[in-house]
């Protein structure tokens, strides 16, 4: 039997339809592991209208990529990112993620580990928290791990689902009433953050 929470995934995909795969980018064209990553620490503390505008600076600047972003000195990164908000703290956030990476080869082959080794390794980075790294796991990492956000936090509420607010605690909450399917927890994120919009 399909558990409530699954119902409501059910709505949320009727009302709003398919999100598709690239429901943060649009549905152009894939968008490599390194482009995601850098998305998920440019969208911290603002709107995903303004991380468009850093990842078509670095786009055109031929930096979307982990290994030419940190080639760049920190004064054109910030310059690069600067729609994204924060941009002093980002630069260095971005910086030291690039740098970290690099040092483990590509980020393919950072995220092809065990998710807890993983998730363990992106917690102990600089500015990386659990919301950024599981984002990193899901949508660049192709890991099974719900992200849970400010929206999903919400909408548990508001649809009397349970009155968790804790990271993990909410995290549980749907991983054990779900089965662990990589585009329903893509999905079902995507479709919370559409739901939290409208």
């Amino acid at each position: 039997m399909p558990t409530r929470l699954f119902r409501e995934y059910e709505k949320l995909l009727k009302r709003f339809g398919d999100p598709g795969p690239w429901p943060w980018f649009g549905q152009d064209t894939p968008h490599t592991p390194d482009e995601i990553a850098i998305g998920a620490i440019l969208t911290q503390n603002t709107n995903w209208k303004n991380v468009e505008k850093a990842l078509a600076n670095l786009r055109r600047d031929r930096s979307c990529a982990l290994h030419p972003l940190s080639c760049l000195t920190q004064t054109k990164l910030r310059r690069l990112i600067r729609p994204s908000g924060f941009y002093n703290q980002k630069a260095d956030r971005l910086a030291r993620f690039a740098r970290s990476i690099g040092r483990t080869g590509t980020l393919r082959r950072f995220l092809s580990r065990p998710t807890d080794e993983v998730r363990r390794d992106l917690l102990a980075m600089n500015g990386i928290g659990k919301e950024t790294a599981d984002t990193i796991l899901l949508y660049a990492g192709r890991h099974p791990v719900f992200v849970v956000d400010a929206y999903t936090k919400r909408f548990v509420q508001a649809k009397n689902l349970c009155c968790l607010t804790d990271y993990d605690e909410l995290q549980r909450y749907f991983t054990r009433r779900l089965p662990p399917d990589l585009r329903l927890f893509r999905d079902f994120h995507a479709l919370i953050v559409a739901w939290g919009k409208a």
